[in-house]
């Protein structure tokens, strides 16, 4: 256990509870990191920028007092022209003109060229029109698969005559649509629609009425490139018709498609199964309509009994070795998984009537009572056993179990555990454990070939053109690939320091996504002086010497990489629980003023994780280093030295940078990199709020970057307080460099394409209003790029011998800006990444904005080369660097936020993509309710000063 040793010993190396007193280096205070590299140089006369081919721009113009200087004048030859006056001072709300997404400029041509097949598949499209109905159903709270029972139901009956042989199509909702006009003008028709239910028969009351007749001419014009806006109702109305077979025959999830496993199984544990499917989706690209067709696969429950799927959650072998009731913690645990399920009754022979579980009871059934109502009228208490003994004639197996309380909570309707099943087709929304997604993974990853092989094999197993409906309305597809060129863009060369005692600077030119840093030094290396060790592994399972070996073969690879690790830690004790993080650190900071690294070893999953960040990040500003310790008892050069790039940065030392040569032109000026991203809570919350990041570069490399972040409502997609966001980082670049950015190139990532309108609208002019709040006429041109990785689209090689590695995937630096792209608007696709696992998914780039005129090539380039300077690892990452670090920032968030959200029996704050290896799980504390006010969460995700001065998240 941690406790403060007395002071007056100097220089202690403490190893448990033994004190070596070593000589130490003279003490030094430990100063805040200067601007390492000077990114924007300026000579000493005349505040000049100096371009990348070392011309000097003319100096800036002074600004008021108190402001940053005026914007930068014309730059130099080939340097792109100042930007125009784009913005006028923002006019009231109701005059906004909203904005519009740019014209494709051009088509990219640099790099190799490339043959790739899609796996979007061509849509032959009907001319003419396509007539809209809306359905109006009551009631009106059915799920949609009733609600398509319904109108498959009136359709066949058609008592009054109204289809006459058509075969109408319906989204499950409100929408229908017929090839004809149907005979009701625009009338609005009520009919009555029964369908028979267990027991006695239901009926419902539909209503259809006239809404619009689609062009289909309209969406011809758009594909063409005629007009730019595309019509949507027309792309509703085809998907609609292309999904109306599919929802009928199998289990619709979101855009997919799933059927219950045959011929395989996979279970994951915990009640749940991966069944597999396929997406579907209507796009428009050039010139024609494709349909994007992927396998995929997600979790389903398992249709079993409930005893089965009690002892599957609680993890029990035999319900036989579940001799007494269940312990407190079990039933919180089973009803936390069985809450909100669907479970079918079998005690009433045939008759399997269907409930929604609202609760799990606290008694077991011999002893839970309910109001039983007498056949004389009298009401007396009776027990679940004894009901079901009394009425049903069926002794409880289980008495001992609870009971399922189903239905309205207020009806107390209970059912034991054991008449119960889990009813088919229930898909898993909860949060998949750490074992969970691993064995999905397992079961679902294929590489690239393999899953060609399987949409080819399952677009010719739905066989679309035998389907009725799509025939009913003259739709056929081409059952092969799309084939489209791509190119490989050739990868930027990254600049590292200079040797010891040598001038030259040492290069790196990535292959197939990847470099050696071997035999390189870090572009600036920082001296670790002073650092501590702090484990909080048990000493039984990471012993004395394998720290003291650690320690050595981290200096040995740290001085390799040009960070010197100088001299023994001044303090390695042994610790516990997340409740010794705050004392020990305080104790060590005011033991050490000038300490510049805390090393923290973790015995695996655990809460100190979250609190060590908490406590570093937040509260005292200390850098941490956690690391696993299995990754201590066994170390390896690879861990070794990703462990040193990840506590360069957080020193404030630089990695690498791209050669200053063969960068694109928007760095002929001052430019700021924006990186931003909304994470949400794990479905199935509905309290915990939004986190909104945003990270912006601070030097000119770009390799600095600072971050800002918000806690925001739940769920919501917009960054609310983006503009405010905007300015302190404006701020702090200026501060970095004594340059105002004269363009603003912003990454976000988080949009779906159904809010790319609402975002930019909102989104665009917070930027622009924070530049003005900095300064009246401060107008930096702003290109604002949404980047998608959650998407369907995958690229294969047409040729196999570009194929690339075991997974056989397309190189690094393929990309796509025709075929299978929008008709109109500035988009591509780019595989930034070398795909080792699985079929490589290429991000998806829609650019919204762009008053910097940047050219495919341009904007593809820079893009590419911004995924090479992702500092924690020497590989080409999939998005760019500043996208991926607001999603760092975002999810460090939540760690900070883990105190603060009364949950102390679920340490994970959410899916991490990455699964970084140093990674625990949450925080040992649950708040007062005062710790979930706005207020009290916004402070908890503050970054203290001096973390934030640094990349306290890589």
């Amino acid at each position: 256990m941690f406790q403060p040793p007395s002071s007056g010993l100097g220089v202690h190396l403490h190893f448990n509870d033994e004190a070596v007193t070593t000589v130490g280096p003279p003490g030094r205070v430990f100063e805040p990191v200067k601007p390492i590299i000077r990114a924007f140089e300026f000579d000493r006369d005349a505040l000049t920028f100096m371009t990348t081919n070392g011309e000097k721009c003319p100096p800036v113009p002074p600004g008021p007092p108190g402001v940053p200087p005026g914007p930068p004048g014309p730059g130099p030859p080939g340097a792109r022209p100042p930007i125009p006056n784009l913005v006028p001072m923002m006019p009231p709300a109701h005059e906004q003109a909203e904005f519009t997404c740019p014209s494709r400029p051009n088509h990219g041509t640099e790099g190799r060229a490339i043959m790739l097949r899609a796996n979007h598949f061509q849509i032959c499209m009907p001319r003419g029109h396509i007539h809209h109905y809306d359905v109006s159903i009551v009631p009106d709270k059915c799920p949609r698969r009733v609600n398509r029972e319904i109108i498959e139901t009136m359709v066949q009956v058609d008592t009054k005559k109204l289809f006459i042989g058509q075969k109408p199509v319906f989204d499950g909702r409100k929408n229908m649509y017929t090839r004809d006009p149907l005979p009701i003008g625009r009338d609005k028709i009520e009919l009555e629609v029964t369908l028979p239910g267990e027991g006695k028969d239901r009926v419902f009351n539909t209503s259809l009425k006239w809404v619009a007749q689609v062009s289909l001419y309209a969406l011809e014009e758009a594909l063409e490139g005629r007009t730019r806006s595309i019509p949507l109702d027309a792309i509703q109305a085809l998907d609609v018709v292309m999904r109306h077979m599919p929802s009928m025959m199998y289990t619709p999830v979101g855009r997919s498609f799933f059927s219950q496993p045959e011929g395989y199984y996979h279970p994951l544990g915990g009640g749940r199964e991966v069944w597999f499917g396929f997406h579907q989706s209507v796009r428009p690209s050039q010139w024609k309509m494709m349909l994007n067709i992927d396998v995929s696969a997600t979790a389903f429950y398992k249709a079993q009994p409930v005893i089965e799927f009690m002892c599957e959650v609680l993890d029990v072998k035999e319900i036989s070795e579940q001799k007494r009731p269940l312990t407190d913690s079990q039933r919180v645990k089973f009803t936390k998984e069985i809450k909100g399920l669907k479970i079918e009754i079998t005690h009433c022979g045939q008759m399997k009537r269907k409930y929604r579980v609202c609760n799990v009871t606290r008694r077991p059934a011999q002893t839970q009572t309910f109001p039983l109502q007498l056949e004389s009228g009298q009401t007396v208490e009776c027990t679940v056993a004894k009901y079901f003994l009394d009425k049903h004639r069926k002794r409880l197996l289980y008495p001992h179990l609870p009971c399922l309380q189903v239905g309205q909570e207020h009806r107390h309707t209970y059912l034991p555990l054991e008449v119960c099943n889990v009813v088919r087709g229930q898909r898993c929304i909860k949060k998949l454990t750490d074992m969970q997604t691993s064995t999905m993974i397992k079961a679902t990853a294929r590489s690239a070939p393999d899953r060609e092989k399987e949409i080819n094999n399952l677009v010719h197993k739905v066989n679309f053109n035998e389907d009725p409906y799509m025939q009913e309305f003259g739709i056929s597809i081409n059952s092969t690939m799309t084939e489209v060129k791509g190119r490989v863009l050739p990868p930027p060369k990254i600049q590292y320091g200079g040797r010891s005692g040598f001038q030259t600077k040492q290069q790196a030119i990535p292959n197939q996504g990847v470099w050696d840093m071997r035999g390189k030094e870090f572009h600036t290396g920082v001296e670790i002086r002073t650092w501590a060790i702090a484990c909080f592994a048990p000493q039984r399972t990471c012993r004395e010497e394998a720290l003291r070996n650690f320690t050595a073969q981290l200096q040995k690879i740290s001085s390799d990489a040009g960070m010197p690790i100088l001299g023994q830690p001044v303090f390695c004790k042994y610790a516990t629980g997340p409740e010794q993080v705050e004392p020990m650190f305080r104790y060590l900071k005011n033991q050490w003023q000038e300490l510049q690294l805390v090393v923290v070893v973790l015995p695996g999953k655990t809460p100190v994780y979250a609190e060590v960040k908490r406590v570093g990040d937040t509260v005292l500003g200390m850098a941490t280093q956690c690391v696993q310790a299995k990754n201590v008892n066994k170390t390896s050069p690879q861990t070794l030295s990703n462990l040193c790039l990840k506590i360069n940065v957080k020193l404030g030392g630089v990695n690498n940078i791209l050669v200053p040569s063969i960068r694109p032109r928007v760095f002929n000026e001052p430019v700021i990199f924006l990186g931003a991203d909304v994470t949400h809570p794990p479905a199935g919350d509905n309290k915990k709020p939004s986190i909104a990041a945003l990270v912006g570069s601070m030097d000119a490399h770009p390799s600095r970057y600072a971050a800002t972040v918000r806690v925001q409502h739940h769920r919501q997609d917009i960054i609310q307080d983006l503009g405010n966001m905007v300015k302190e980082l404006l701020v702090q670049f200026y501060k970095a460099t004594r340059f105002k950015p004269s363009r603003i190139v912003f990454y976000r990532d988080g949009v779906s394409e159904g809010q790319f309108m609402p975002v930019l609208q909102h989104e665009l002019r917070a930027v622009r209003h924070a530049c003005m709040m900095l300064e009246v006429g401060y107008q930096p041109g702003i290109t604002f790029i949404v980047v998608q990785k959650r998407h369907h689209t995958r690229l294969f090689c047409a040729d196999k011998r570009e194929q690339i590695g075991r997974s056989g995937n397309i190189p690094a630096g393929t990309t796509v800006d025709v075929g299978i792209t929008h008709p109109t608007e500035f988009d591509f696709f780019l595989c930034s990444h070398a795909g080792i696992q699985g079929t490589s998914r290429p991000s998806h780039y829609h650019v919204l904005w762009d008053d910097n005129h940047f050219t495919a090539d341009e904007l593809q380039q820079l893009t590419y080369q911004l995924c090479h300077t992702y500092v924690r690892c020497t590989r080409s990452v999939s998005i760019p660097a500043p996208a991926y670090y607001a999603h760092l920032v975002a999810f460090r968030a939540r760690y900070h936020l883990v105190e603060k959200e009364h949950d102390s029996s679920k340490y994970s704050p959410g899916y991490s993509e990455e699964g970084a290896s140093e990674y625990g799980e949450g925080s040992h504390l649950s708040g007062s309710s005062e710790d979930r006010t706005p207020a009290s969460m916004a402070r908890a995700v503050q970054v203290h000063q001096d973390a934030g001065r640094v990349m306290y998240f890589a």
